[in-house]
């Protein structure tokens, strides 16, 4: 390898574009790409991008005592120190020797050398005088933030709603790598047929405890199996299969997703509908792109004729579509998130408070002008990818006391999850099952 293109060099440069703004996946994704590595130097690279936006707070906090106040560090440098304090503090498996070498290495191919004096320096002031012990911090808030590297409006949030055990188990849960879980395409095969062609080829295949038709997978990347490609499954967390379920979708029903990029749950609708009973889903995204995606999924996924993907924001419908168009209604609405920080881990630094009222009122508009399309006695479900009541629960209950043509149903999905739930809205935490945050609600439009 050359300098350039070590692990630890690529995992900088990722996480330098990441902290200018590129999203984590994305840029992860582009850096192995153009850069031909092993598996193992792959998961490195990975390993190293991740863990390292994951505990970002407590690395920075760590490394703040160790530069002079108000003194200007180039980003990437912060990266090498940071990537180096990560190695260091969380895998066990890598010589401080080498943490240490590569780091200083580093500034020095690509700084002068006052950089890499002031790396060398830095690495040795910690190697000496050791890091500060987080459990002697007296605020408990402050405490958590930076044991578990969340922002503390967060922390307060996410124990305001659900109390001090559990936010601490889910606070230790975001931090573990995210499951990989498969959802089959029943339009063309049965969950049988593609669960013994996993195995064939060398998968763990574990069934979903959480959703119907869905495995999680080990071993190896689910696209890469031969099922993948004839599009006999789809890359899903369990959790996102949920809202489907909750739709009670009939073979001749007209759908509407209204906000359905990539089209996951687009396709997921589709495989339910029969397009010689005139069963069809309308899907539709803002970006011209983003349905270009929609309909690349459901023509791999062998459902194209039951999906008309349009490019449209949904609060601007009502030119577009008749009211009492559709028997089924899908708002997997726009949200901040924040159940999906293991796999977008920078997420929870991005996000305030103030973005979480302004996502509110963007929800509540959406369901406002889409509940308009929906027949008498029609099914309108509202989701999210978060774990905020602001976005969840406060909704449903802010659209319900503004619509009295509807009412709210219970949740119901295959497996009947969380089943004894006192609530008609369904809340999947990441520690609940080990699969992403995510809310489900159901609403009933009255006769």
């Amino acid at each position: 390898m050359t300098k350039n293109n070590t692990p630890r060099a690529l995992a900088v440069e990722a996480l330098t574009r990441v902290s200018n703004g590129a999203y984590s996946n994305l840029q992860l994704e582009q850096t192995l790409e153009n850069n031909n590595l092993s598996d193992v130097d792959r998961r490195f690279v990975t390993n190293l991008v991740y863990g390292t936006i994951q505990h970002q707070l407590t690395l920075e906090y760590y490394l703040e005592g160790f530069i002079k106040p108000n003194q200007k560090v180039l980003p990437w440098v912060k990266m090498t120190l940071l990537v180096a304090l990560y190695q260091e503090l969380y895998l066990d498996r890598v010589p401080k020797r080498a943490i240490f070498n590569e780091a200083i290495q580093l500034a020095k191919d690509r700084g002068h050398e006052g950089i890499r004096r002031f790396v060398t320096g830095v690495l040795h002031a910690i190697d000496r005088q050791g890091l500060p012990d987080l459990s002697k911090i007296e605020d408990p808030t402050k405490r958590l933030s930076l044991e578990y590297s969340v922002p503390e409006w967060l922390v307060t949030a996410i124990q305001k709603q659900v109390g001090d055990d559990k936010a601490v188990s889910i606070l230790e849960t975001i931090n573990q790598p995210a499951a990989q879980s498969v959802r089959v395409n029943t339009a063309v095969a049965t969950t049988e047929e593609v669960e013994q062609s996993l195995k064939d080829q060398g998968y763990t295949v574990t069934p979903s405890v959480v959703a119907a038709d869905a495995f999680r997978l080990d071993d190896k990347a689910a696209n890469q199996s031969n099922v993948f490609e004839t599009g006999e499954l789809t890359i899903q967390d369990e959790s996102a299969m949920l809202p489907v379920e909750a739709l009670q979708v009939r073979p001749g029903d007209q759908v509407l997703d209204a906000c359905a990029a990539p089209g996951g749950k687009t396709t997921q609708i589709a495989a339910l509908l029969d397009a010689h009973s005139g069963g069809k889903v309308t899907a539709l995204d803002l970006h011209p792109k983003k349905v270009d995606l929609i309909d690349r999924n459901a023509e791999r996924m062998h459902v194209a004729d039951r999906v008309d993907a349009v490019a449209l924001d949904a609060r601007n419908i009502d030119d577009r579509f008749p009211h009492k168009e559709f028997d089924r209604i899908l708002v997997d609405a726009p949200c901040s998130g924040l159940g999906l920080i293991r796999r977008k881990p920078e997420i929870r630094y991005e996000k305030t408070p103030q973005d979480i009222q302004q996502l509110q009122k963007v929800q509540l508009g959406i369901l406002d002008v889409v509940s308009q399309k929906l027949k008498p006695n029609g099914i309108l479900v509202y989701s999210t990818c978060t774990i905020l009541d602001t976005e969840n629960a406060d909704v449903a209950a802010k659209f319900l006391a503004a619509h009295p043509d509807f009412e709210s149903m219970r949740v119901t999905t295959k497996l009947n999850v969380k089943g004894d739930r006192d609530t008609d809205t369904l809340n999947i935490y990441p520690d609940d099952f080990d699969s992403d945050g995510f809310f489900v609600s159901a609403f009933r439009k009255k006769k």
